[in-house]
Order: C-alpha cells, then sequence, then structure tokens
C-alpha cells in the first residue's frame, strides 16, 4: 500500500513539475507584437 502511494506522489510531482515547466519557459519577451491592421492583405493567385 505504501509503494503505491508513493508511486502515485511521485507521478503527481512529475505532473506538477511538466504544467510548471511549460508554463513558464516560453518567450523572454512574451508574444510577439500583432500585424499591423494596415498590412496589405496577401495576393489572391488563381
Amino acid at each position: 500500500m505504501l509503494l503505491i502511494l508513493l508511486e502515485a506522489l511521485l507521478a503527481l510531482g512529475l505532473l506538477l513539475l511538466i504544467v510548471w515547466w511549460t508554463m513558464f519557459s516560453g518567450r523572454k519577451g512574451g508574444e510577439p507584437p500583432p500585424p499591423d491592421s494596415h498590412a496589405k492583405p496577401p495576393s489572391e493567385e488563381k
């Protein structure tokens, strides 16, 4: 029983580590700025 509890705690800790790693290891400057609203749309080729 103790072994199952230990394994469950280890799995929970690993899950929390993965979530923390993915949340806080993003871009250093944040998200890139949005594209200009007055920029020309790409031309449509047929």
